[in-house]
């Protein structure tokens, strides 16, 4: 099975599982919800190229042998209108916003929401200036919503950071997360590392010498 993580762009909008390359729930305020109704994936697709354009890179794609089965968007608070209408808002100024995040039902539990999250930490730590991605969770546990499930958020190294019985606002810091990742991973490559022999002392034979020793005729 191949599974990578790749940059979101527009051609991967149409391919987003969960039907979220027509939902603009968190990209327009509802009376331009409403306004454009009938022509969302459109509207997805303009607010997709405009953050593209003006701030940088705002998502990831989970690829399972060619297959688009999982994605996150985030972007700067001032390009996502639905936030403000939290009672947990607003998102701290040092911190992006987290929007969407979801996993086909038939790949979770393997990783790749924790992958996804990590491609976006390491983007956001290059480009500088971000100290933290905030996000408004869901305590119901509703999957398939606009809004992220708290648990998951939860598990993927967010904590709450201002509560609320319906939607907390979780914070994770960046170089906190990324330090955790590079640690585990150095960890890793050292007891996967092969064992090395010592080497002979002076004058004592190899095991191929005194095995060629040993040999009849030799």
């Amino acid at each position: 099975m191949s599974r990578k993580i790749e940059r979101l762009t527009l051609d991967h909008l149409e391919h987003l599982p969960g039907g979220c390359g027509d939902c603009v729930f968190w990209e327009l305020d509802p009376v331009r919800r409403e306004a454009v109704r009938g022509h969302e994936a459109e509207e997805k697709a303009a607010w997709v190229s405009m953050v593209l354009r003006e701030w940088g890179s705002c998502g990831r794609v989970a690829v399972v042998d060619g297959e688009i089965v999982g994605h996150i968007i985030w972007a700067p608070p001032v390009h996502v209108p639905a936030s403000n209408g939290f009672a947990t808002a607003p998102v701290s100024a040092d911190a992006v916003i987290l929007t969407t995040a979801y996993v086909d039902p038939e790949h979770r539990g393997g990783g790749l929401g924790r992958m996804l999250m990590q491609g976006m930490a390491k983007d956001l730590v290059s480009r500088g200036g971000v100290k933290a991605v905030e996000a408004f969770g869901d305590t119901r546990g509703r999957t398939g919503h606009c809004v992220v499930p708290a648990d998951f958020l939860l598990a993927v190294g967010f904590s709450t950071y201002r509560a609320h019985p319906v939607n907390p606002r979780m914070r994770m810091d960046l170089r906190t997360t990324l330090s955790i990742r590079e640690e585990l991973e150095k960890t890793l490559e050292r007891l996967l590392a092969p064992v090395k022999r010592p080497a002979p002392e002076l004058g004592q034979p190899t095991r191929s010498a005194r095995t060629a020793d040993d040999t009849p005729g030799s």
